[in-house]
């Protein structure tokens, strides 16, 4: 990808030196043909729903040759800018430090792209998308347990049997809001079989999180996730992984590269903008094509594509495809979490848990632990006890056994060492 095309991607301002052949002197308007050689590699600007893409895209090529705040079009005719940021310009702080930390060039994606302010928002527009294709069901399939944010919809508790429809977890929350949520157990092929049965042509998508870390960690049976992607596909359902948590930590291709299954959208998370507030969703070309500005599906949202999440997720993405990168994650959290079990076991706990690359959790509980019915099963209280006693001896872990952990590239064999070292002191204390 080139340097033109990266810029266009992020909307982030170039220097007139940097301006490869994609924007030539004399350009007035994008042509049909330009805009059918370019459209498919870059992402279509969600920035407040602008519609037309020759225009959006003429936009976006002249504000990448910018000076102070002013623009300058293909005649070098200067062009102020009325409608900038307060700040966002290009002498401004901002600016200079983004320029200088910016590396030159950008990243591959196989699937076209739509950016936000965060994984709530792209994990709502990804569930509204799964609606704009030809399928003719409204209802959706979403596994107890795992979180996608706290829009209505998604704050849904089982209903007493297969064909019940859920209702809401939380006040405030109205019926019809989740009038069209099915709910199924996460690892639990028999429950989604009799959904699909019990709801012909009726369901639209199933979503969920690869590997579940809102109910603690709980990975996936060998058979669950290929079974899904097989059901969706006889039934003409999307599938769609929440990659909030797994993208880019279990591989540098997520979930779906560890496990080899290709899901119809996909929707990450703020480690694409090294922790800053942003989230992504993309998928299938069908799909995508459907919302705007090529689209009808309304995607827009003032954040989009926030310079300075985009800056610091490609650092961010650049340093994960170093190499032993997720060799190194493996490693550093297979010591953490044997330990951690090892320790437990030893003082006569009943423990289980286990990982994958840089995410673990464990529960207290002899297990194993399939889904969220079976976490909470586990010991709670004791739980509780041992997130204290760790805090005191200077480790902290999240304080809910509902919540996986993640280890880093910054963690060292020391900090290990020294977190197994805490765990074993503080299981004889329970």
């Amino acid at each position: 990808m080139s340097l033109a095309e990266f810029a266009v991607i992020t909307g982030l301002y170039w220097e007139p030196e940097t301006v490869t052949p994609l924007y030539t002197a004399g350009i007035t308007e994008i042509d049909d043909a330009t805009l059918r050689a370019w459209w498919p590699h870059i992402a279509d600007d969600p920035f407040r729903g602008t519609k037309a893409r020759k225009y959006c895209l003429y936009v976006a090529l002249l504000c990448f040759t910018t000076r102070n705040c002013a623009i300058f079009d293909e005649s070098k005719r200067l062009k102020l800018q009325i409608v900038i940021g307060l700040m966002w310009h290009r002498k401004s702080p901002a600016s200079r430090v983004i320029r200088k930390e910016m590396m030159p060039g950008g990243v591959n994606s196989p699937v076209r792209a739509f950016r936000s302010v965060g994984g709530q928002p792209i994990v709502i527009d990804s569930v509204k998308g799964s609606h704009m294709i030809d399928i003719d069901g409204n209802d959706y399939i979403d596994y107890v347990g795992c979180y996608h944010g706290h829009a209505d919809p998604f704050l849904v508790k089982a209903g007493s049997g297969v064909a019940t429809l859920g209702l809401p977890d939380s006040p405030g929350v109205p019926k019809s809001a989740t009038a069209d949520t099915l709910t199924s157990p996460y690892n639990d092929i028999d429950t989604v079989t009799e959904l699909f049965n019990a709801n012909k042509g009726e369901i639209a998508a199933v979503i969920l999180e690869p590997v579940v870390g809102n109910s603690g960690f709980i990975t996936p049976k060998p058979e669950f996730l290929n079974f899904l992607r097989e059901i969706t596909k006889q039934n003409d359902s999307l599938l769609i992984f929440d990659e909030v948590m797994t993208g880019f930590r279990l591989a540098y291709g997520g979930a779906q590269e560890y496990f080899g299954i290709t899901p119809d959208l996909t929707t990450l998370g703020k480690i694409i903008g090294g922790g800053l507030p942003v989230g992504a969703y993309g998928g299938r070309r069908d799909i995508m094509e459907m919302v705007a500005p090529a689209g009808p599906m309304y995607q827009a949202g003032t954040l989009s594509g926030n310079p300075l999440a985009m800056t610091a997720g490609i650092h961010t993405l650049k340093r994960l495809q170093g190499s032993g990168t997720y060799d190194y994650l493996d490693k550093i959290t297979n010591q953490l979490i044997n330990g951690i079990l090892s320790a437990g076991k030893k003082a006569g706990h009943a423990i289980s848990g286990g990982y994958i690359s840089g995410m673990f959790g464990f529960f207290f509980t002899d297990g194993p632990v399939y889904n969220f019915e079976d976490a909470k099963k586990s010991d709670t209280a004791k739980f509780a006890k041992f997130y204290r006693g760790m805090l005191e001896e200077g480790v902290y872990f999240a304080p809910s056994q509902f919540e996986a952990g993640f280890t880093s590239l910054a963690h060292t064999d020391e900090d290990i060492q020294q977190t197994v070292a805490a765990a074993e002191k503080v299981f004889r204390q329970l």
